[in-house]
């Protein structure tokens, strides 16, 4: 009987110890099952996570572009599509400020879209008088955080520096430096050869050789009317700093000895050597740069390098001699070559854009490979190789009537090697101060004063002007 009732317990102990055992393996693969399920899921809400952020990086995004070059000189339609088709996730809408061209119409337009409270993403200026306007009136943003965060100087990457109070706020685009025009025949029979270096003075000696009494040996297109204020500063042209009237503190410059140097050369040239177009003769006969050289009245022009696209000649200018290009000449032969007035366009980023970054990467792109795609200027950017250079010229040149006139080799040396001085920026009263300067001239030129009162009227009346402004 005791032996029963111990096998009956000895039963139930080994059927309780199986009944714990199974629900301890269920329990076990209920929680790895749970495990497996949490890792699951963390792992799916991580890749929604990454492809969430994936979607937001490449989210298209539409910046405004507005610009006061047209179609016919800037080949918008094919540059807009290379840029578009290399970053698939920004839209560019253009936006055409004038169809002629026109920079003052583009301005006020600019202005008035501005004010207005319209989109305003990438802004691009003509000039550096524009371009430092509108940053003093908050309507540019800084990029120098998107320059540092590239890594590099743009005083090296390109030619022309848009630095403004130590802070960037645009890149150049193309590169309109100005040099000399030569006519290679008149060079020829006075046994010249076309200049890579030279200073002011063998350019006045030049001009001297190449005189008859068919031609003179140079053509200034200026003063006049208060413009074309290049001519009145011929050697303050050729230096890295202090370069025009006004000097980076925001004084006159006038008592600048290259200022002085400018008006010696001048006077000279016309009235003791005889070898520059007379003033009163540009005035009277209402003469102009591209009527003297095409029709061989002088020789020598100093003029800028808009005129790449006429070289050939136009069918309003036929050419009928060769043409070389000399560079902008310096002070002193040991001075370092190369300054000259330039014309560029300054691509900026609105101050009030959404999209700063789209914005920045667009003006980048547009300012470097974007130049050599659109063909149609020099650009500022140094990254071009000789190749796309050469390329860029031949484009430019196929477009006049006579190309194969044009010496391309010594055009491509003086664009190459061209750079932009020191921008400073313009005063609020640049304009008096340009007639001031035209003013005081022609009574230079006309005989009615010395250089010594000339200068000292001018550093007299620009300090009064710049102190009242």
């Amino acid at each position: 009987m005791k032996k029963n009732y111990w096998l009956a317990f000895i039963a139930v102990f080994i059927l309780i110890g199986i009944l714990v055992g199974c629900n301890s393996g269920d329990d076990e693969e209920t929680t790895s099952d749970a495990n497996a399920d949490d890792n699951e899921s963390t792992e799916q809400t991580d890749e929604q996570e990454n492809e969430t952020e994936e979607q937001e990086e490449q989210e298209e995004v539409t910046i405004k572009f507005h610009t006061h070059g047209n179609e016919a000189s800037y080949n918008w339609s094919e540059t807009l599509g290379a840029f578009e088709e290399e970053h698939p996730n920004i839209n560019v809408e253009l936006v055409i400020l004038s169809e002629k061209g026109d920079t003052n119409e583009a301005l006020q337009k600019l202005d008035l879209a501005a004010a207005s409270g319209e989109q305003l993403d990438v802004l691009m200026f003509s000039d550096p008088a524009s371009y430092a306007e509108r940053v003093s009136l908050g309507m540019v943003a800084p990029i120098d955080e998107f320059i540092e965060e590239e890594g590099y100087k743009v005083e090296e990457e390109y030619k022309v520096n848009t630095i403004l109070n130590d802070q960037y706020y645009a890149l150049p685009g193309k590169f309109n430096p100005w040099y000399v025009l030569v006519n290679k025949d008149h060079l020829a029979e006075a046994g010249l050869e076309v200049p890579t270096e030279w200073t002011w003075t063998e350019y006045m000696d030049y001009a001297k050789q190449l005189t008859t009494d068919d031609h003179y040996g140079t053509y200034f297109h200026g003063p006049q009317g208060g413009g074309w204020m290049e001519y009145m500063k011929l050697a303050l042209a050729s230096k890295y700093e202090n370069s025009t009237f006004i000097k980076e503190d925001g004084t006159a410059n006038f008592d600048d000895p290259m200022f002085r140097k400018t008006l010696e050369m001048r006077v000279k040239m016309e009235k003791e050597d005889k070898s520059a177009t007379p003033y009163t003769d540009i005035l009277s006969q209402k003469l102009h740069y591209r009527n003297n050289f095409f029709n061989q009245d002088a020789s020598l022009v100093l003029i800028g390098s808009w005129m790449n696209t006429e070289l050939g000649g136009t069918d309003q200018f036929p050419l009928n001699f060769d043409v070389g290009i000399a560079p902008y000449p310096t002070n002193e032969g040991s001075d370092e070559s190369g300054y000259t007035p330039v014309t560029t366009d300054y691509m900026s980023v609105a101050a009030n854009s959404e999209h700063k970054e789209e914005a920045y990467t667009f003006i980048r792109w547009y300012t470097t490979e974007g130049q050599v795609i659109q063909g149609k200027n020099i650009p500022s950017w140094n990254g071009v190789d000789e190749s796309d250079f050469a390329s860029i010229v031949d484009t430019i040149l196929a477009d006049t009537v006579s190309p194969e006139r044009v010496d391309k080799e010594s055009l491509i040396n003086v664009l190459t090697n061209a750079k932009s001085s020191k921008l400073i920026p313009p005063v609020a009263s640049q304009a008096e101060i340009f007639q001031a300067v035209n003013d005081e001239y022609e009574k230079l030129i006309y005989g009615e004063q010395d250089i010594d009162t000339t200068i000292e009227l001018l550093q007299e009346t620009a300090t009064e002007i710049l102190e009242s402004n």
